[in-house]
């Protein structure tokens, strides 16, 4: 199944939601101390998870291809993928979590919470189906062993 929208375009839309929703909704702002470290923390986990995951991929020579999982050649259970089945957008969803803290309204965790969903549906759910067919039986029990997420 060949996938139509690439999920950093996916995550830049749902940034432009949550940055619409602070501007334009008067209520659910705060702050509080140590705001800023939890900002930095989260980005730079985000991007240690991505970084980690596709180093991963590349020294397994596999694709990194989000819209094409057709072409997977091999499947990556080790290292990070032995805690979850999707580190790449579990980073981006915690560039959204730092990227909403940063504007500092709470509602931007439902915007966040709204990724996830749209991940699973739109993007997970077909690259799990592409990857069942590929690599059968052995992808099967790797689902039962690894979350989607965490």
């Amino acid at each position: 199944m060949k996938m139509k929208v690439p999920p950093a375009l996916v995550m830049l839309v749902f940034g432009v939601l949550m940055y619409v929703l602070d501007r334009f909704l008067p209520v659910g702002e705060f702050d509080f101390f140590g705001k800023h470290w939890l900002i930095w923390f989260l980005f730079g986990l985000g991007s240690l998870v991505i970084l980690i995951s596709v180093i991963q991929f590349l020294i397994q020579k596999t694709t990194t291809d989000p819209l094409n999982p057709n072409k997977a050649s091999k499947l990556v259970t080790n290292g990070i993928y032995n805690f979850t089945r999707n580190p790449m957008y579990l980073g981006m969803l915690l560039f959204l979590l730092a990227y909403g803290l940063n504007l500092g309204n709470a509602f931007n965790t439902l915007v966040a919470a709204g990724f996830v969903s749209y991940m699973n549906h739109f993007q997970i759910k077909p690259e799990e189906e592409a990857l069942k067919k590929i690599f059968g039986q052995e992808y099967n029990i790797y689902c039962k062993l690894t979350r989607r997420w965490f």
